[in-house]
């Protein structure tokens, strides 16, 4: 885990002498008491964290390098504070007084400070008293000195919502009113340049500007820019980066002392808006947490209206974009908790979707506006279908190699799905297009499937579905020739062009290829050229992406399998056993892929005909024709194997009223036929023995089907009775192992004995409903029930 070097110094911190550690501790001190600390000190500050953390047992360190790494919290060098609160956080908990920040020096609160306050908090008093003191700074002060507070009080309430109060929320909610809608609309003063021709006059104050250049004619927004900013201005900036998570927070408040008058009003000194804005006397009258929500809408919309200019630089147009996530965030929070306001902000909504649905650059922004629409788009009776489209239409088809937009639409589908399935259910026609995520990079979306497949799963889907999860492989090798092919030449790294490249480009395949790249269902459950597609892609068998995508294929196939039995009725289930006897042998030959889809397919297949034995009868043709082939036993042992067994298993009277002696006969022939085939004669070129399962399984199918029809024992008792003979002789030619040999053997003679009384072995081969799920615990009538209310009594009794 860790290179030797590493180890080597974790040694020596673990190893170190408390003698030695003492004097480190002095040389420290003595390092720390310069004004301007040396490369030297940093350097012992980081040995001492690795000394510290590196052992298990928590260390007090001496009260006076305590105290002067506390000091150091609040150094303007951000290295210091660093390497200051990592030492602190691996030592015994501070003491109340180092621990106590009064209202006069709580501006010296930083981020870091604030982590190890968090950590060692020992109660959430504490951080109640912390809270309780920063809301009153924010009252007592003027904005000089606060620009950490709201960072730091954010921080707070991200891991304890409760340390507010309902008059935290007010007075707080009052200062973000101010903070957001009253700030100056002059820029701060800039760095002066000095020279003879420095004055008064050169300092003027100028209006701030918009992004494009022009003087702002409205309120201080962040995309406000200026050669300088006032200190109510970055509180601006401030309130706005938490003001989503305030809106989201609030409703944690603990019932406090809501003693503070609601119509008291914000002033805010210096500021011009405020003046002309304090007109508006109906907003004033409103209730502090009302209020806030009001000046949050009228400040996301002067954000959107800002980003309709063009800015000058690159980096502006980026700020707007997130802006615009951030604006339409807040806009959607607000008009949850008030209804009202959402006939108010559609307009402005719809119009930002339409100026910006053209442009996949913003798909980013497009998502929190489809989340606006899914939110409240009921509400105002709009129609979505057109968000829809493109959220799932065209953003996985054209950016499903955008690892961003793949992450936050997968997160806004989890976090919204039950919304989805009830307002937009037209989502599950385009799964092909969301599998693309998956197939272009499965391990990092595969957990996000793991939640989402299940809702994909429908009566209508649950065919196509099954076919395009086994194809997600040709998928991803599809959509990495989709990129190649506007590149050209293309070759490997070898030099060699791609034969597969040349086949996407072909006309004649061109078919093939689209239906893999298909945005919805609903085209056909699969294509006929299946396998001469797996030939064209023969190519994509290693590379890296269709690999990882391969793997991730089982995981989702048995989450698949439990949600098709809950929705699927007979006939459907019967088209389910059929695709899989079908696609057993049409998958892309990517190494062990076949054998894991085959593991797969036979855990499913046991379950299927369990939950309907009459699966087995109806599908007795396909299944005969599956299990009567020998090559399939070399090639898909582990499927078919269990499809043996089902045959041996349900294929009775018992299980299904319609199952008679010809069909019975019939089976036995084809399973007769098979395994003497495979014990005559040796493997086929290039292929191994049939393993010692396959033979056993066989042997007991037959064996069931005898005892079933008992003109069938003869011809197996004389199989059995051969396959003795010929062992005896020593090795066989279709079983290379003695153990294995031996173990069939062992198995034949055990199945020829129970054949020799035909009762006996119907009984044990077929048993009655009854044996095989016993109900003896809760049946009256026999005795066990009462030996376990005795049994219970004598070991709950004292």
């Amino acid at each position: 885990m860790y290179s030797h070097g590493s180890e080597s110094l974790i040694k020596q911190a673990r190893e170190i002498q408390e003698p030695e550690l003492q004097k480190f501790y002095c040389r420290l001190y003595k390092l720390l008491q310069v004004k301007e600390l040396s490369h030297e000190a940093v350097d012992s500050l980081g040995r001492l964290h690795l000394i510290l953390a590196a052992n298990k047992y928590t260390r007090m360190l001496p009260s006076e390098l305590q105290q002067r790494l506390v000091s150091l919290l609040s150094s303007p060098a951000e290295q210091l504070q660093v390497l200051s609160s990592a030492v602190l956080r691996e030592t015994v908990p501070l003491s109340g007084q180092e621990l106590n920040y009064s209202p006069e020096n709580v501006g010296l609160l930083n981020s870091h400070s604030v982590a190890l306050l968090l950590s060692q908090a020992g109660t959430s008093a504490d951080l109640s008293s912390l809270c309780a003191q920063l809301v009153r700074s924010l009252e007592s002060r003027p904005c000089e000195g606060l620009t950490h507070t709201l960072p730091v009080l954010n921080t707070i309430l991200t891991h304890c919502p409760a340390c507010l109060t309902e008059d935290h929320v007010s007075l707080l909610s009052k200062k973000l009113v101010d903070w957001l809608r009253y700030a100056s609309i002059i820029q701060g003063g800039a760095a002066s340049s000095g020279g003879f021709f420095t004055g008064s006059r050169s300092r003027q104050p100028a209006p701030i500007a918009e992004l494009d250049g022009m003087v702002s004619g409205d309120f201080f927004t962040v995309l406000c820019v200026g050669q300088g900013f006032t200190e109510d201005q970055w509180m601006n900036v401030y309130s706005f980066s938490m003001l989503r998570h305030w809106l989201l927070t609030y409703h944690s408040v603990s019932s406090g002392n809501a003693t503070m008058d609601t119509d008291d009003r914000s002033e805010v000194d210096g500021s011009v808006v405020s003046i002309v804005s304090a007109t508006s006397s109906s907003s004033r009258l409103l209730p502090p947490k009302e209020r806030l929500r009001e000046k949050s809408f009228q400040y996301c919309q002067r954000l959107i209206e800002q980003c309709d200019r063009k800015a000058h630089k690159k980096t502006d147009t980026e700020l707007q974009r997130a802006c615009l996530v951030e604006a339409v965030c807040i806009l959607d929070c607000v008009c949850v908790e008030d209804p009202s306001l959402v006939y108010r902000a559609f307009p402005c909504i719809k119009a930002l979707f339409g100026r910006l649905n053209s442009e996949l650059t913003f798909a980013r922004v497009l998502l929190p506006i489809a989340q606006f629409y899914l939110n409240h788009g009921e509400l105002a009776a709009v129609d979505c279908d057109s968000v829809w489209k493109l959220v799932f239409g065209r953003f996985p088809a054209e950016l499903f190699n955008d690892p961003f937009l793949a992450h936050e639409l997968l997160r806004f589908l989890r976090l919204n799905l039950e919304s989805v399935q009830l307002r937009a259910p037209q989502y599950i026609r385009f799964f092909p297009n969301l599998l693309k995520f998956l197939a272009w990079d499965s391990p990092a979306v595969v957990d996000d499937f793991v939640d989402l497949l299940p809702s994909l799963v429908t009566a209508g889907t649950a065919v196509e579905l099954l076919h395009t999860l086994l194809d997600l492989p040709c998928l991803s090798a599809t959509l990495v020739l989709q990129l190649r092919s506007t590149c050209f030449p293309i070759s490997e790294t070898n030099g060699r062009g791609l034969l597969s490249l040349d086949a996407f480009r072909n006309p004649s395949y061109r078919g093939l290829f689209l239906f893999l790249l298909r945005p919805e269902a609903g085209s056909g459950d699969t294509i006929e050229r299946l396998g001469r597609l797996h030939e064209l892609l023969a190519e994509a068998a290693d590379w890296p992406r269709a690999v990882r995508c391969a793997q991730t294929v089982p995981v989702l196939l048995h989450i698949y399998f439990n949600s098709v039995v809950t929705v699927a009725d007979e006939k459907l289930l019967a088209h389910l056993l059929l695709v899989m006897l079908e696609r057993s042998s049409l998958l892309l030959n990517i190494p062990t892929y076949s054998k894991e889809i085959h593991r797969v397919f036979s855990c499913h297949l046991l379950r299927l005909c369990k939950l309907q034995p009459s699966l087995v009868v109806d599908q007795s043709h396909e299944l005969l024709e599956f299990a009567g082939t020998t090559s399939n036993v070399y090639s898909k042992e582990e499927i078919y194997t269990h499809v043996v067994w089902v045959l041996g298993e349900y294929l009775s009277v018992s299980s299904d009223s319609r199952c008679s002696v010809r069909l019975i006969t019939s089976c036995f022939e084809a399973l007769e036929a098979v395994l003497f085939e495979i014990t005559s004669s040796a493997p086929p070129p290039g292929a191994v023995c049939p393993a010692p399962k396959v033979i056993t399984s066989l042997m007991s199918a037959l064996a069931k089907l005898a005892s079933r029809s008992h003109d069938l024992i003869p011809r197996v008792s004389l199989f059995l009775s051969k396959l003795r003979t010929v062992t005896r002789g020593g090795s066989v030619a279709w079983c290379s192992d003695e153990e294995d040999l031996a173990a069939i053997v062992t198995r034949g003679e055990e199945l020829w004995s129970l054949l020799k009384a035909p009762g006996v072995a119907q009984s044990v081969l077929t048993p009655p409903p009854h044996v095989t799920t016993p109900r003896w615990h809760r049946d009256t009538n026999v005795a066990m029930p009462l030996q376990l209310r005795l049994l219970t009594s004598l070991t709950h009794s004292r």
